[in-house]
This record gives C-alpha cells, sequence and structure tokens, in this order.
C-alpha cells in the first residue's frame, strides 16, 4: 500500500509542476469563439467528496448575437445527472460546482444554445452532433475531473481462463504457417523507401494483411507496426498505397489492415467487405451475441492478424531484432495495446485515445457515451484493462493523448488501463477534448511511471 501511495505521491509532484508551468497545448489558430473550461485545481487530483470548481469562459466571442444561452450538464460515474443553463455572456464566466464521491470521473458538457434551445453555429447552420465526441460547428465545452485517479479499478474482473485463452490461441496461429507469404512491390513516390502490399497466411477468417514500407538503403532498422482507427480502417488511406511523404527511411513500417483484406482494390470491393462484417444489424465488433463467445467476436480474428503481422514483420531481414514499435489511436491504440501484450519483444506502445478500455464499466454504472460497445462477458478476454496486465516490463507504454471529455473511450476507462500496467508508462490528459475535438488551446496533465 505504501509503494502504491509514494508512485501516485511521484504523480502528483510532476502533474503539479506541469500545472504550475501552465502546460497549455495550443492548436492551429482559429478566428472561430470557442470555450474553455478550467478547473480551480489539477483535474486529476480531486479526492473523494472534495468539490471541484468549474470556470467557463467563451473565447474569440465579442461578437456573439445578443440572447444566446450556455446549457450545461454534469454526469458522472457516480450516476448522478444535474443541469442548469446560464447567459451566454463572453464577459461573465460560468461556474459549475460539484464533487464525486469515489474514485472516477465526472464529466461536464455545456453547449452555446439558441433561445428556443437547439444549438447555436457561428454559421448558422444546424448542427448535427457528426462523428461520436463532437458537435462540429458549435460552440462547447467537453471536459472534467476525475477523483483519486490511481485507485481507480476495473470495474469486472478478468476472466478466470484468460492466459489460458490466449495461450490456446496463440497455438492455433502457430499451426499455420507462414509459407506461401505474398510480398507484391508497388509504387513508391518516396525516394528513401520501397513499399510493399503483403498478404499472409493466418488463424481466423482471413489472411494478415497491409503496406510494408523497407528504407531504400541497407541495413538493420528498427520496426514499427502501425493500425487505424475504426472508421478510417475501412477508407481509401487504409486501402490504397500510402503517399509515405513522412517515411524517413529509418524503420521498417508494417500498416496493418484491422480487416485483412485485399489491398488496392476497388472501392465497390471494400463496400461488399464491410457489409459482410455487419452482424444482426450491427458495424463490425459491435454485436453482443456475435462478442457473446469469444472466438466468434470479431475480435477474435483481427487478433490473430495483429499476432501474424507482427510475426512477418520480425522475420524480416531489415530488422534490427531489438527495438520493435506499436502505435495507432481509438480502435488502432486497442490493437497495439494487444501487440504489447500478445506479441514477445515489442518495446514501445505509443497509443491515443485507446478504445473499449474498462468495457464493463457500464455493467456498474460508470459514463459512457452515445457510441459504445455493449458489454458482455466474453469481451473481458479483448478488454484493454485485462491485456495491460500481460504487457512485459521490457515495454514502455505511453498514451500520448486521452481526452478528458472523450466518451467514446471514457477517461476511467483509460485510467483503468493505465493503473493496471505494470511497466514503466506515461499519460497525457487533455481537458476539453473528445473522441473527434479537441479545442484550439488545452491545459495538458502528465502522469509516468519510469
Amino acid at each position: 500500500m505504501n509503494q502504491g501511495r509514494n508512485v501516485f505521491e511521484m504523480k502528483r509532484m510532476l502533474t503539479v509542476v506541469l500545472s504550475a508551468m501552465a502546460f497549455c497545448v495550443a492548436a492551429a489558430p482559429s478566428a472561430k469563439p470557442w470555450m474553455k473550461g478550467t478547473t480551480d485545481k489539477s483535474p486529476i487530483e480531486y479526492g473523494s467528496g472534495e468539490t471541484m470548481t468549474f470556470t467557463l469562459t467563451l473565447e474569440r466571442a465579442q461578437s456573439l448575437p445578443k440572447g444566446l444561452e450556455i446549457v450545461w450538464e454534469r454526469t458522472g460515474d457516480d450516476g448522478k445527472k444535474e443541469t442548469g443553463k446560464a447567459p451566454a455572456d463572453p464577459g461573465k464566466p460560468l461556474v459549475i460546482k460539484t464533487s464525486l464521491d469515489r474514485p472516477g470521473f465526472v464529466r461536464i458538457h455545456a453547449i452555446v444554445s439558441n433561445p428556443d434551445g437547439t444549438s447555436w453555429s457561428p454559421d448558422g447552420k444546424p448542427l448535427n452532433k457528426g462523428r461520436p465526441g463532437g458537435y462540429p460547428g458549435g460552440v462547447y465545452f467537453d471536459g472534467g475531473a476525475g477523483v483519486d485517479v490511481d485507485a481507480i479499478r476495473q470495474a469486472v474482473p478478468p476472466p478466470a481462463d484468460f492466459e489460458d485463452f490466449w495461450k490456446r490461441h496463440k497455438a492455433t496461429l502457430a499451426a499455420v504457417s507462414m509459407n506461401g507469404a505474398k510480398c507484391e512491390e508497388v509504387a513508391s513516390s518516396n525516394p528513401k523507401v520501397k513499399i510493399y502490399m503483403v498478404s499472409v497466411p493466418c488463424a481466423g477468417p482471413k489472411p494478415a494483411t497491409g503496406y510494408l514500407i523497407v528504407p531504400v538503403k541497407e541495413g538493420k532498422y528498427p520496426a514499427r507496426m502501425s493500425f487505424h482507427g475504426y472508421g478510417a480502417s475501412w477508407g481509401r488511406k487504409a486501402w490504397g498505397v500510402p503517399d509515405c511523404k513522412r517515411e524517413k527511411g529509418d524503420v521498417v513500417h508494417l500498416m496493418l489492415s484491422a480487416h485483412g483484406f485485399e489491398l488496392n482494390r476497388e472501392s465497390s470491393y471494400y463496400s461488399a467487405e464491410r457489409r459482410k462484417t455487419m452482424s444482426n444489424g450491427h458495424t463490425h465488433g459491435f454485436d453482443p451475441k456475435q462478442n457473446s463467445d469469444p472466438e466468434t467476436a470479431y475480435f477474435c480474428g483481427m487478433t490473430y492478424r495483429v499476432m501474424r503481422g507482427a510475426e512477418y514483420l520480425k522475420s524480416r531481414p531489415e530488422w534490427n531484432g531489438k527495438d520493435f514499435i506499436v502505435t495507432g489511436a481509438s480502435q488502432g491504440g486497442l490493437q497495439a495495446i494487444w501487440a504489447a501484450a500478445l506479441v514477445p519483444g515489442v518495446t514501445s506502445a505509443m497509443v491515443q485515445i485507446p478504445w473499449c478500455c474498462d468495457i464493463g464499466g457500464t455493467s456498474i454504472g460508470r459514463n459512457h457515451g452515445e457510441w459504445y460497445v455493449q458489454w458482455v462477458p466474453a469481451l473481458g478476454y479483448y478488454d484493454p484493462v485485462n491485456m495491460a496486465r500481460l504487457i512485459p516490463k521490457g515495454c514502455r507504454v505511453a498514451v500520448t493523448h486521452a481526452g478528458i471529455g472523450d466518451y467514446t473511450c471514457p477517461p476511467t476507462g483509460v485510467a483503468v488501463f493505465y493503473n493496471n500496467l505494470t511497466c514503466s508508462k506515461m499519460i497525457k490528459w487533455s481537458q476539453g477534448a473528445t473522441h473527434g475535438y479537441t479545442p484550439p488551446e488545452r491545459d495538458v496533465f502528465v502522469m509516468e511511471r519510469k
């Protein structure tokens, strides 16, 4: 217990230092009005029952029409809800006070609205919530604060046979030979690298496919495997030949497909493939009936492809045999965590807004957004909070971006994932950031253990 407390004190010290230094990140300049939210102390350092004071201010909003309102809502992991509204006055900040009586997070969502209750936008267009986690075109704040963040624990214990399950799956994959792997070179616009379309035999319904980027200069290089987000995994950037302009020719890089589809085909092929992955009216990964058995869950095939893709990348003669990095955001972050947990020798995992952390949190009333995977016990085999326990101490895990207002990947679940890691780790919390929105300026708070 004392050791855990010492770790927390180190985190507190680092967070306080960064807060005192006004560790603020500025996005691209914008003339549009926006809403900034701050707390009276670091938002990841509140204690149980302690009063949280939120101050919301309208920025670049001098030209805001008269008569608008700020409509706000407080929700939290305690299941409680509060609402209110106030005049949208650029010269008068809105102050909201609340608290939480248990480890977890409070969420504050506030948006500038018309008197009739409809959301207001600078260009006068009606607002559609759009993709998860944002209100494109609106003026809003979506953020919050955490209580005893280092003490947040997962809602549901791991499956009893969790480790045996993965031993069996690794054996199933090992029984499928990589013989017959295809590696076809395609044109590269970057003279520093060559690009190949790769397809490798794999357990499950599909092969492991992706684009392999290899330095032109002969030598031994670090390996990197990257993954796409949920929607992006079906987009042209996932299946079309990458431009690779940012590749420096200093790593051997596999951009792995989540779905094992053929690469560089016509768009109608991918539309048909996506329809095939739908189950009982749900898009991939969301069908509770399919997810009720870990062997039929869509994630099952995805994990096979992650392991096989990594195995293939490690077999490449260009790899230096020691440095292996995995990266991704959202669904890509989920896959990178699987790789760090299931693939021997991963040395670094760099993830953003990792998806599906503490999926079972909904079973005890933890807060979530409208776009989430319904909890069934079989999903425990794929949940990052359980995978965290398999990540070896020799791997460094960095969550380089986690939104305190992201309720597609709720902060409570991300905190549980971080807390369950036993390796060197770091997380950057961004106030006011959602899954699809980052404010023009945001305060960043860091927790780290070397």
